[in-house]
């Protein structure tokens, strides 16, 4: 299968786009299919830039696996470092968080749950017999921004229910008043949205999300007790990442249909609570202490993002009408971040350039040749079964 696809290999019909055997309409929607492709200059970037983008990732990062690029909606450029590929699913680590936020605010609309609903109501089997008042006062909504007022964050374990570890852990302070990162957390919301729809989140976001984005054999680890785990463990293509990224732009609509409300998608996405001064953003990491919504990140240039560990990125960037997916391992997120504020984000302009087929040909080579560093330079980033729990 193609590893990469840019202009160079897209060929433009008279008032269509033709890309990997589908021909759209130009200036259509997908619908379940594969996203629209376009030239880099059509959309209002440069060619010389993504190659800019591309070449600088990776001397400063060690490694990406791959990246989508999307403007107005159309692919624009993406690449796969070998051996990944268009057709193989990656781990997201904790971007997984921002699915599972997606299924909260689902089931909120349908009215299965509220922002406001104590923790305990739904898990009164695995309270602990004497509960304090910050584990009373804990709310949906906390869980939600990482604010339930656990420090430091529990750890699970399989001699216990995931969620029983959980509601047992020490809250030393106020929910709502104290950030601190918590995939357990996550791991709950997850087995809410389980306890009010009788589904895992998996399954309940199949008709919901996954099949309406076209995203295909979707997997998810579980928990011992069969929850979804929630805050880990998802694994998609770069292309489902990129669609789910795209979904969000669009304010939750997709192909004529609302498939997440706006209201939803305002609220989770943007500033709820500070994170400066926790562990996640010490040291000079500016998209780390930017804010943090519900299971999204806030980022410089009113931008926010979903992020995983080793590097796994859905960046919006409402501004530019864009989005990239990035897989990756590599130990340095914010550096990687960085490539992109530095290279992509001044190449965005407001009109199409005109054709530039000397740096498409550039670009096409480029990416053409990617591979991954040799296993002697770089660590794994196959996960455990059970995933990973930290980020």
């Amino acid at each position: 299968m193609r590893r990469w696809l840019t202009c160079a290999t897209i060929g433009v019909l008279v008032g269509f786009v033709y890309a990997g055997g589908v021909a759209y309409a130009e200036g259509a929607r997908p619908g379940a299919g594969p996203l629209p492709r376009a030239t880099p200059e059509s959309q209002g970037v440069s060619s010389a830039a993504v190659r800019a983008f591309v070449e600088t990732a990776n001397r400063r990062v060690n490694t990406l696996h791959s990246f989508m690029l999307v403007r107005h909606g159309r692919v624009i450029a993406e690449g796969w470092w070998e051996p990944e590929a268009p057709d193989k699913p990656h781990v997201m680590h904790s971007l997984s968080k921002s699915f599972t936020s997606t299924a909260v605010g689902l089931a909120i609309a349908e009215g299965k749950l509220a922002l406001d609903d104590p923790v305990l109501k739904f898990f009164p089997d695995d309270a602990p017999p004497d509960p304090s008042d910050n584990l009373r006062a804990m709310r949906v909504r906390d869980l939600l921004t990482m604010t339930c007022g656990h420090d430091p964050e529990p750890k699970r374990t399989d001699k216990e229910p995931w969620v029983r570890t959980f509601l047992h852990h020490p809250v030393p302070h106020e929910p709502g008043t104290h950030f601190q990162y918590n995939s357990l957390g996550t791991h709950v919301l997850s087995a809410i949205v389980g306890k009010v729809t009788g589904q895992t989140v998996l399954e309940y976001l199949g008709p919901r999300l996954f099949e309406p984005l076209g995203i295909e054999n979707p997997q998810w680890l579980a928990s011992p007790q069969g929850n979804t785990a929630g805050g880990w463990g998802l694994y998609l293509r770069t292309e489902d990442l990129a669609k789910f990224g795209q979904l969000y732009l669009q304010k939750g609509k997709w192909d004529g249909r609302q498939l997440v409300p706006e209201k939803w998608v305002a609220e989770a996405t943007k500033y709820q609570v500070a994170n400066k001064d926790a562990p996640s953003g010490r040291g000079d990491k500016p998209d780390w202490q930017a804010g943090y919504g519900y299971q999204f990140w806030q980022c410089q240039h009113n931008a926010y993002r979903g992020d995983g560990a080793a590097g796994q990125l859905c960046i919006v960037m409402p501004e530019q009408d864009a989005v990239l997916a990035v897989t990756a391992n590599t130990g340095n997120m914010q550096a990687e971040v960085n490539v992109v504020w530095e290279t992509l984000l001044p190449a965005f302009r407001k009109r199409p350039l005109p054709p530039d087929p000397d740096e498409e040909a550039k670009l096409g080579r480029v990416l053409a040749s990617l591979k991954v560093p040799p296993p002697t330079t770089r660590t794994t980033t196959r996960p455990q079964a059970s995933g990973d729990p930290k980020r």
